[in-house]
């Protein structure tokens, strides 16, 4: 069983501006991480498919969906201030949430035991109804959704380890006793959501996990923070299948951080849901990309990530 990677050119056509964080850059960085680190050979592609309506809409609205389609067409260029539009973006959002749901899919047939999703633009800040913080569809939330209606998986774990709170993934399974969603993020910091007491309602109380951190705290101690998820309230939910909202932003040196992971952080963190896959879920995980801005560090951290799924 080997690892797969999602990545299609086209994610490179979205185009944000040259001072924009979120720019083509990032995959050619992180491709070339791969490359250098020797990772690519061992890799097997995953073509992306763009995402159809239907499968849109077990997370967005279509009132929403439409909204996204007609900006586009009509040339504007943003949705949100941060969430920039440009010819290219509404075919490399298809792809990118049709490149998580194609490595779901891919995993799941066993072509792969997991996958890596390079793709932008991201998505964990996307809600049901708004596009937000650089985000138009919420990858990982459809691929959670299509777990269950396709594949018909009964649990999913979706861990974030972005340096930003992801507010859309929350919303969308907030009541959800179905998918545990966990997130460490740096706090009080953009979008301003993510405390301790946000835990989830009615059937879902308890199936959201959050662990906000102040800035300045050490690497060692956000590690251990997850790592007693992973093993606790992770583990005892018995996770069918993991998803990773995997923004590499937490790094020491990405331009917005203000906490202090490095590549061998992310190292330990992926080893350890690659652990948790194997003893839950057949050794299922699929890793979408999301933040991380500093060129080199995205590259090395992308690369420790994608060596400790292949070795899983």
């Amino acid at each position: 069983m080997s690892t797969g990677l999602v990545y299609h050119p086209d994610y490179l056509k979205h185009r944000t501006g040259h001072d924009h964080p979120e720019r083509p850059q990032r995959l050619e960085a992180i491709l070339q991480g791969l490359a250098h680190s020797g990772l690519m050979e061992k890799l097997v592609p995953i073509a992306p498919r763009e995402a159809l309506q239907a499968e849109l809409e077990r997370v967005h609205t279509s009132e929403y969906i439409a909204l996204v389609r007609s900006i586009w067409e009509h040339g504007l260029e943003e949705l949100d201030p941060d969430t920039v539009v440009s010819p290219g973006t509404l075919r490399a959002a298809l792809l990118a949430a049709g490149g998580a749901l194609a490595a779901v899919d891919a995993v799941m047939a066993g072509t792969v035991r997991n996958a890596f999703v390079a793709c932008r633009p991201p998505g964990h800040h996307a809600t049901p109804d708004r596009a937000m913080g650089f985000c138009l569809f919420n990858n990982v939330a459809l691929a959670a959704r299509h777990l269950q209606a396709v594949h018909g998986l009964e649990r999913v774990l979706i861990v974030d380890w972005d340096l930003h709170h992801g507010n859309g993934t929350q919303d969308i399974f907030y009541d959800d006793p179905t998918v545990l969603y966990v997130s460490s993020h740096q706090y009080p910091y953009y979008p301003g959501t993510g405390t301790r007491e946000e835990r989830g309602t009615g059937a879902g109380t308890g199936y959201t996990i959050n662990l906000p951190l102040l800035p300045g705290t050490p690497a060692a101690a956000q590690v251990k923070l997850l790592l007693d998820v992973f093993h606790g309230p992770a583990r005892a939910f018995r996770p069918q299948f993991i998803l990773i909202s995997c923004g590499l932003d937490a790094h020491k040196d990405d331009p917005m951080s203000a906490l202090s992971l490095e590549a061998k952080d992310y190292a330990t963190l992926t080893r350890a849901l690659v652990e948790l896959a194997q003893e839950h879920a057949h050794g299922r995980l699929v890793s979408v990309l999301e933040g991380g801005y500093n060129l080199s560090a995205l590259a090395e951290s992308a690369a420790a990530h994608v060596q400790e799924l292949v070795a899983g």
